[in-house]
């Protein structure tokens, strides 16, 4: 996941820290300075936002310090902590090592440096105890405390979804080996075949010409069925089970952290579950491989099949490109295949006419 958005963050702190400005300055040059610990707090959220605040970590660092120092010692500013309470918390939890021991060190400035105001006040001790030690300090460490949190939560997610993304290669990884186990299948048998064969007719051909010669036949025959199946399979035409394909959508889909929910409105034609299951296979595919779905939805029905994702983006209608040879397929059966994209969601619909005959 991303990080939250800039201007979302922008949003409140400049208004705050403008506010802060305002009503805790009395001169120009208070004010100037504080402006200065405003503008280092916006620049440290940019660069947090956008990775490398480590880059710029000692300078934003030294400038809001100073800020709170002068604030302290010089302004008597009781907000100029505001700066250091935000850099602060948004460059330790980026640091590789020493994140516990940066964290500890920063609460003790803030708290010291404040604690310095009783070397320059006449106040009371315990008002600048209060005012200039308790309120930072306390600020700092739920700041921290907060941004330990958010770092930890945004690094699990970066783990999760780093695990997903492998999960989706491993699931259409094992599509392509199923694929080529169907291909093996079709093929092998016939290569050997067609060698024992062509040997057998290479014996025949002075002996027996006409045996030669019905052999040669066969392996024509046979070659002409393989290259046949073999393009069914290209195209996702062979026959197939519905209801194995659902099972084997089912564990891709899962395998790949996609949540499955599957809806029977009604049973199945036994003579539209081939072309539905070949629907399925595909567009299956497609999500695996294309998509960053959450969650998918299968609606069956007596000759229909509907398979909603939610991991589509824009609103504009896609090309079947892969679809479209089996939407000119079920379009020569009587039947439609759509496939639209709104609000997030991919949806892909065939249907059939009632009783299709395969």
């Amino acid at each position: 996941m991303s990080r939250l958005n800039i201007t979302t963050q922008l949003a409140v702190i400049i208004p705050v820290g403008t506010g802060l400005v305002v009503f805790d300055s009395r001169t120009w040059w208070e004010a100037a300075v504080l402006v200065v610990g405003v503008l280092t707090s916006i620049v440290a959220v940019v660069r947090w936002a956008r990775d490398d605040i480590h880059v710029y970590a000692l300078p934003l660092l030294g400038i809001s310090a100073a800020v709170w120092v002068f604030g302290v010692v010089v302004s008597g500013s009781t907000t100029a902590f505001y700066s250091i309470t935000l850099v602060g918390p948004l460059i330790v939890p980026q640091m590789k090592r020493h994140r516990i021991t940066a964290a500890a060190g920063l609460v003790a400035f803030v708290a010291v440096a404040g604690a310095s105001r009783l070397l320059v006040s006449p106040e009371s001790v315990l008002a600048i105890t209060f005012e200039f030690v308790l309120v930072p300090t306390a600020v700092m460490v739920v700041t921290l405390g907060f941004m330990f949190a958010n770092d930890a939560f945004y690094r699990v997610l970066a783990e999760l979804d780093e695990a997903r993304e492998h999960e989706r290669e491993l699931a259409v990884a094992r599509e392509r080996i199923r694929f080529a186990s169907e291909l093996h299948d079709i093929q092998g048998h016939t290569l050997h075949v067609v060698k024992l064969k062509t040997a057998l007719a290479e014996k025949l051909v002075r002996r027996d010409a006409d045996r030669a010669e019905e052999e040669l036949r066969e392996i024509h025959a046979l070659v002409g069925d393989t290259i046949r199946q073999t393009k069914e399979l290209a195209y996702a035409q062979r026959r197939l089970n519905l209801t194995g394909e659902l099972e084997n959508a089912k564990n891709l889909f899962e395998a790949a952290g996609i949540r499955v929910r599957i809806v029977r409105t009604a049973t199945v034609d036994e003579g539209a579950g081939e072309l539905l299951g070949q629907v399925l296979r595909e567009t299956a595919t497609n999500i695996l491989r294309h998509a960053q779905a959450a969650q998918v939805r299968i609606t069956l029905a007596e000759s229909a099949i509907t398979i909603v994702n939610d991991g589509a983006s824009g609103d504009d209608q896609p090309d079947l490109r892969g679809l479209s040879t089996l939407r000119d397929r079920l379009a020569g059966f009587g039947g439609e295949l759509t496939a639209t994209r709104e609000d997030g969601e991919f949806t892909t619909a065939a249907s059939l006419p009632a009783g299709v005959a395969r």
